[in-house]
């Protein structure tokens, strides 16, 4: 009985230090320059960049596929949520009667065709409120396959 007890209480203290263990991200969530900090941390480049309306966002890469990393629910310079997005210009030649099919099969990225027929890719996260860096690292690697699926699947 005795060792099923220190067992018991040996389980209980991992799970509790794994739980205590985790990063939380800062209740008000991200700055630009903390996402670029956290990429560049995942061994990413990572940079404020600005769109030519002025906007400012993050330009970071991955698999030599360029993406955005917007930011959305600020209060000021700190924001509750990201998106992830990247653009494909395939000057009008896309297909986008095949967009529905990407939608329809994938669950958690959105596609779209611009103004002008050229492909983008989004996926959402939220950093607030409770989020960990764990559990952001693991939204990134959602992206990133979802983004070479997404390459692969149209041929970029």
């Amino acid at each position: 009985m005795r060792a099923a007890f220190i067992g018991a209480a040996a389980l209980s203290f991992t799970l509790i230090s794994g739980v205590a263990s985790a990063r939380d991200i800062p209740s008000y969530g991200f700055t630009m320059g903390d996402v670029v900090n956290w990429l560049q941390a995942e061994g990413y480049k990572a940079q404020i960049t600005t769109d030519s309306d002025g906007k400012q966002h993050v330009s970071s890469a991955s698999n030599g596929v360029t993406f955005g990393v917007y930011m959305f629910d600020c209060k000021g310079d700190k924001c509750g949520s990201i998106q992830f997005a990247a653009g494909f210009a395939t000057h009008g030649k896309f297909d986008t009667s095949r967009m529905n099919e990407w939608n329809r099969d994938n669950r958690w990225a959105r596609g779209y065709y611009d103004s002008v027929n050229d492909p983008w890719v989004e996926y959402d996260v939220d950093l607030t409120p409770g989020g960990t860096y764990e559990l952001l690292d693991d939204e990134f690697a959602t992206w990133r396959s979802t983004l070479a699926r997404f390459v692969t699947h149209y041929g970029l």
